[in-house]
């Protein structure tokens, strides 16, 4: 067998999933230790802290996202998709980018800015060809919304490796983020609430494309004076708590792999609050509070249900949580809690807080990792091709 006809190039999700497993159990792990003064940080021309987010973001955030539009934009718009070599040049380029980001200090500027840059411009590229050539046959028609924050995404990075614009460029890609987090809510919750529960929730045109736009336009919110910005966060996130009232959550809390999605989406709403508070006035918690409850929230809580969903479903296996499952669903919600409620509670540990919530991510990821991984690399179970 060919290196490129392995059944791991098949499809976007199956070596971006792997690799979202493989940052998630060792990233925070890192991070914790870089904190903790047990290992060094890497020798660049940044801050640990830049260092930090953008391997969580652009690393970890980036290799899930990617996977997960690889995979669903070809299913948007009927086309077969990247696969085989295409996709393993795209791995190479991140690994290579995760190398460059931490011996950047070492290497010559043109050489960083190769390294760092060439995953996100290429995927980016090719995602926007996917959309925009085949348009006239996509699906959803608000994908022009990926049409508009993908390019984004080059020009928060940029921001964000910059000292000086370091806290804009962190904003506009947890902003960019949440744009792409609430476009996949919308349409993934309808779906798992009507086949799960036949529950058939509300939809509102009108309330759904203000709620996007208004993602849209905090993008920018940077940009925008510190009062208008909190205007629109305390906005988004009263617009967003509406409709999560008629998506009868008191239905979706019974079932965890449905339920997680919601405190994903409440993980949204408590960070806009939070957000629009701070830009208001001094905050009185520790730390960066807003930033980690949609890292640890929106993030750390749906991606692992949004992982095992995809590596069972798209590799022609029952659509069921099992036990194991379900436990890797309660430590991270167990990291959250640690991360966000107790780190505020107890900030005389907050280190420790920080290295408990930071091994609940190697636990969760590991266990994806022991367990699908091997299924990322095996054919599909029904016999079809991808």
């Amino acid at each position: 067998m060919k290196l490129s006809t392995h059944p791991l190039w098949l499809v976007g999700f199956r070596p971006f999933f792997a690799l979202a497993c493989l940052a998630g159990l060792s990233l925070p792990p890192v991070w914790a230790l870089i904190l903790a003064g047990t290992i060094a940080p890497p020798p660049a021309p940044f801050s640990p802290s830049q260092w930090h987010a953008h391997e969580m973001f652009f690393g970890f955030g980036w290799a899930v996202l990617g996977g997960f539009l690889l995979t669903a934009s070809k299913n948007w718009v009927k086309v077969r998709g990247y696969h085989g070599v295409p996709l393993i040049l795209l791995v190479v380029a991140w690994l290579l980018e995760r190398a460059g980001m931490w011996f950047a200090g070492d290497l010559p500027p043109l050489v960083f800015r190769l390294a760092s840059n060439l995953f996100l411009a290429s995927i980016v590229g090719m995602l926007l060809w996917t959309l925009a050539r085949h348009r006239d046959t996509d699906s959803f028609r608000d994908n022009y919304f990926f049409l508009i924050i993908l390019p984004l995404f080059l020009v928060a990075k940029t921001l964000l490796l910059n000292s000086e614009s370091f806290p804009a460029g962190a904003a506009m890609t947890l902003a960019l983020f949440r744009v792409a987090f609430l476009v996949m809510l919308e349409r993934t919750v309808t779906q798992f609430m009507k086949n799960a529960l036949a529950a058939d929730i509300l939809r509102q045109p009108l309330l759904d494309a203000a709620i996007k736009l208004l993602a849209l336009l905090l993008v920018t919110g940077g940009l925008l004076p510190p009062a208008c910005s909190a205007a629109l966060s305390l906005l988004l996130a009263l617009l967003l708590a509406i409709r999560l009232a008629f998506w009868q959550p008191h239905r979706a809390l019974r079932r965890l792999e449905i339920g997680i999605m919601y405190l994903g989406y409440l993980a949204i709403v408590v960070q806009l609050l939070l957000q629009g508070s701070e830009l208001l006035a001094p905050p009185p918690w520790l730390g960066s509070l807003a930033t980690h409850v949609f890292t640890f929230g929106a993030m750390g809580l749906i991606i692992p249900a949004m992982l095992i969903r995809i590596c069972k479903g798209h590799t022609g296996r029952p659509l069921v949580f099992d036990r194991l499952d379900r436990s890797v669903l309660w430590i991270m919600i167990a990291g959250f809690v640690i991360r966000i409620v107790l780190s505020q509670l107890d900030p005389g540990h907050y280190l420790l807080w920080i290295q408990l919530a930071a091994a609940c991510w190697f636990a969760c990821f590991t266990l994806l990792a022991w367990r699908y991984i091997p299924i990322l690399l095996q054919p599909r179970a029904d016999g079809r091709e991808h």
